[in-house]
């Protein structure tokens, strides 16, 4: 079973990351309104400390998991041509690493709890355990889907896993599961999601253990893998010494907060960054590696379009948001978002590098980003720690800003783009995402007294509209192009978004 050479005759390059990119964001968000939806009823359900408890558990887990070999997978995307041999050596290596991992977090749980001082930690680490069972068959598939740019049908899997993930976490929470029902939801999903993308990609299910001839996939894999321990390092310093410092509850009402702030970037960009790996690739096998630059920034210029409002908005509408969303139980959390949202939004720039570099075949790059990340933000975080929730939230800012600065210097000489392209994609949505904040902080001030819901009701739409209107007088080609990247008038400019605007 050779598989077909992806760039085969067929729609072009632009209309294939088009529907690409249509299908696997689209799909996030309607898969996000699912999840959101059922993670909103929860958090209500739920108490702070079972967060807590939660998220010191997941420290070990995104350990190991920057181990579990998907990068391997990746490193499928970028060649020429497939055989089924290749695929089943690759599943035989993801199986047996991950099965390695498995065995690892199932011994190591009791010293994880050791160090949280919280005995139930490991009881929640051994279950996690059989997580690992299922990352093969979800890796390769998506590999294989990823190479032939069908972003249909892994969209249509994930949305499945996300109904049975929310059904999960319902039952769970309904049923005073507490701390288990945060468990058994992810774990719903991810098994949902393996049994449907070996369906979907017709991926095969017999491993196979003799590994000759895979050597430069593996390394490629480690590179990839490497960069991912450092960034455990740069992304969980945080909960390793908020865990240590904070009670349950407090790593509770943080954690939470980071998981709002961080939905953007968490959830929305990686689809794209998805789709802009494989199409970056494409550009590099056709020797058109010369369009990878102005197809990154032309990306920036969407992403910041959409999240640097939002982000903006999020940090200003905060105090009544908190309290609607989620309830008054969580009103702790207020103050952390208006300075988590600037750090998210230099992450969000930060994340969209990567790609690029990789499909250059530069994971070096990324590498070494992730290294100065893994010395930056702990002792951005360990600073913080001294002032409690609030330090933490400005250890994001000042690590990020390092880190986003480090990120731009190292992949400029490998992509090639320019400081002043860069800061022209990025300058106008910021200054009518500022503009428009401080008309909504005025509105909400009017506005004082009335119920939070009302005013959530009527900011919203007035945010909305004072964007569209200040960045439609700064700068009204950034529209034009989002709307013609959305109706597809004519062939792009770049593989990956729309052509450059003048």
């Amino acid at each position: 079973m050779a598989e077909a050479d992806p760039a085969a005759a067929g729609p072009s390059l632009a209309s294939q990351v088009r529907t690409a990119v249509i299908w696997r964001s689209g799909s996030q968000v309607l898969t996000q309104l699912v999840s959101w939806a059922s993670t909103l009823i929860v958090i209500r359900l739920l108490a702070p400390q079972d967060y807590g408890l939660f998220a010191m558990a997941q420290v070990m887990l995104t350990l190991l998991n920057t181990m579990n070999g998907w990068g391997l997978a990746s490193a499928l995307i970028r060649e020429e041509t497939v055989s089924e041999e290749r695929l089943r050596q690759t599943l035989g290596m993801l199986i047996l690493l991950n099965g390695m991992l498995a065995l690892v977090q199932f011994l190591a749980a009791p010293l994880v709890a050791l160090w949280f001082e919280q005995p139930m930690v490991a009881d929640l680490l051994r279950v996690q355990a059989v997580l690992y069972l299922a990352v093969p068959f979800c890796a390769v598939p998506h590999a294989m889907l990823s190479r032939r740019m069908d972003f249909r049908r892994p969209a249509q899997v994930r949305l499945a896993a996300a109904v049975v993930g929310a059904v999960t976490a319902l039952t769970g929470a309904l049923s005073d599961w507490g701390v288990w029902t945060l468990v058994a939801a992810p774990m719903a999903m991810l098994l949902t999601e393996a049994v449907g993308m070996t369906w979907a990609a017709g991926a095969p299910i017999r491993p196979v253990f003799r590994f000759g001839g895979a050597g430069h996939i593996a390394g490629f894999g480690g590179v990839m893998t490497a960069t991912q321990l450092f960034w455990f390092a740069q992304s969980q310093a945080d909960i390793v010494i908020a865990g240590r410092v904070l009670d349950p509850h407090d790593l509770g009402v943080y954690t939470t907060g980071l998981f709002l702030a961080q939905l953007l970037a968490a959830k929305f960009v990686p689809p794209i960054n998805e789709v802009a790996y494989a199409a970056y690739s494409r550009q590099q096998a056709e020797g058109e590696a010369d369009m990878i630059a102005p197809a990154l920034i032309a990306t920036i210029r969407l992403v910041m379009l959409v999240a640097l409002p939002a982000y903006a908005g999020l940090a200003v509408v905060a105090p009544v948001l908190v309290p609607v969303l989620l309830g008054e139980k969580w009103v702790e959390i207020a103050p952390l978002l208006p300075i988590l949202a600037g750090a998210m939004a230099m992450l969000t720039l930060q994340i969209l590098f990567s790609p690029a570099t990789n499909a250059r075949g530069f994971p070096g790059i990324a590498l070494r980003v992730t290294i100065v990340g893994s010395a930056v933000m702990p002792i951005a975080f360990f600073t913080g720690s001294w002032w409690g929730l609030t330090g933490f939230a400005w250890g994001w800012v000042g690590g990020m800003t390092v880190l986003t600065g480090a990120t731009i210097l190292l992949s400029r000489p490998v992509i090639g783009f320019s400081l002043a392209g860069l800061a022209r994609a990025i300058l106008p949505p910021l200054a009518a995402a500022l503009a428009m904040a401080a008309g909504v902080a005025l509105v909400l001030r009017s506005l004082a007294g009335a119920p939070d819901l009302a005013a959530l009701a009527i900011a919203v739409p007035v945010g909305v509209a004072l964007y569209l209107g200040l960045l439609h007088r700064i700068a009204p080609d950034r529209l034009a192009e989002a709307l013609r990247f959305i109706r597809n008038r004519g062939e792009t400019g770049s593989a990956a978004v729309p052509a450059p605007a003048e």
